[in-house]
């Protein structure tokens, strides 16, 4: 284009028009991404800083997807402590349910006036559920003189001979879970082993005295295995309170991290929420009319609720501190945009109207290098 000469003032007006034509074009970019600062040869200090500013603010929201998992995790362990919980509270009154039922709290007694017994006389007898009829061995004559506990005593013992015979009775072990003694004033009772859970039950008259009733709870047997089986309960739920691999009730510790450098973290350490980590073992010896054994179960529920009750505590603390350090990290990305846009985003006003300006230039330079050509086309008048 150089072998092409233009006139001062055209040259002037073409130049002008071309640098309206390049404020235009930088307008329009801005115009259409939004951005007064596209790349670094815009403005490179504010280029880099946004740049910079940006990478933060993205690396912070990938956090916030950790941060959001970990409060997932305290979650399922909190509704697994609660469930616990409640079985605990179902567990206790168990407890106390057997503890209230007082059974065998008394032995079977026999009361009546001994007369002669003779062999092949028989008493009911339900142990565990199994009834005999128990024939005496041999005769239990009375003496003379009467003699209540001699007379008494040797039909106790006639009785636990009987019992212990496989023909007459349930056997040597099983008949042995049976004792008859003589009470004075009370007469013949027939009692259970106190640290089993067997029951007994008498009924008919034998050598004049009648007897009636039971002892040792059957109640007392099941209750137990409703206990056990709450334990059972508690240990499944503990297993099933982990979410994505990580259980905060099977001792799994979690670090939720905070920042992009891990400087910032929170170490979560997991419990052991089943039934032995609680202190609870399976109920035994609940017959026992001491009650010893319930009594301590109660004590050890009482224990385990309380250490519930703290373990959720503490995860409601961590819970609480990962939710605010979630909410300040959603702030802080939005801080961190909002100053990266301060640094690179357009006014949209302010470029619509340099826009209409530049327009309006851009006709008008049209113009200008329409009236500055005139001079040179007066020349093709004189053809």
């Amino acid at each position: 284009m150089a072998d092409i000469s233009l006139t001062a003032s055209m040259r002037s007006n073409l130049l002008s028009l071309q640098n309206t034509q390049k404020l235009m074009d930088t307008t329009q970019e801005r115009l259409s991404t939004g951005k007064k600062v596209n790349s670094a040869i815009d403005n490179p200090s504010s280029y880099y800083t946004a740049q910079s500013l940006n990478n933060r603010a993205g690396d912070l929201e990938a956090l916030l997807d950790s941060m959001g998992q970990g409060i997932q995790t305290i979650k399922a362990a909190n509704e697994g402590i609660e469930a616990i919980t409640t079985f605990a509270q179902q567990a206790k009154a168990i407890a106390n349910s057997a503890r209230d039922d007082a059974a065998k709290a008394e032995p079977v007694t026999g009361k009546g006036t001994q007369a002669n017994a003779a062999e092949g006389d028989t008493l009911s007898v339900t142990l565990n559920g199994v009834t005999k009829n128990i024939a005496l061995l041999a005769d239990v004559e009375v003496s003379d003189p009467y003699n209540e506990a001699t007379d008494m005593a040797a039909l106790a013992t006639a009785l636990n001979n009987a019992m212990k015979d496989t023909d007459t009775g349930f056997g040597a072990t099983d008949g042995a879970k049976v004792t008859f003694s003589y009470v004075a004033g009370k007469g013949i009772q027939a009692t259970v082993a106190e640290d089993s859970a067997d029951s007994v039950s008498l009924s008919g008259t034998i050598g004049g005295i009648t007897f009636s009733g039971e002892q040792g709870s059957n109640a007392r047997v099941n209750y137990e295995k409703q206990f056990n089986g709450i334990m059972e309960q508690i240990d499944q739920l503990a297993k099933d309170s982990g979410y994505k691999g990580v259980n905060l009730l099977q001792n799994n510790d979690l670090t939720v991290i905070f920042n992009e450098d891990r400087s910032s973290n929170l170490l979560i350490k997991g419990v052991d929420a089943s039934s032995s980590g609680l202190g609870l073992s399976a109920a035994s010896k609940w017959a026992n009319p001491d009650n010893k054994a319930i009594d301590q179960t109660i004590v050890d529920v009482d224990a385990a609720i309380s250490k519930l009750r703290t373990m959720a505590s503490e995860f409601g603390n961590n819970y609480s501190v990962v939710q605010n350090r979630e909410d300040f990290t959603e702030s802080l990305v939005n801080v961190l945009t909002e100053g990266a846009d301060k640094l690179t985003l357009a006014d949209m006003n302010e470029e619509s109207a340099n826009m209409l300006a530049l327009q309006t230039r851009q006709q008008l330079a049209i113009n200008s290098l329409s009236l500055a050509s005139q001079a040179a086309q007066s020349v093709l008048s004189l053809f």
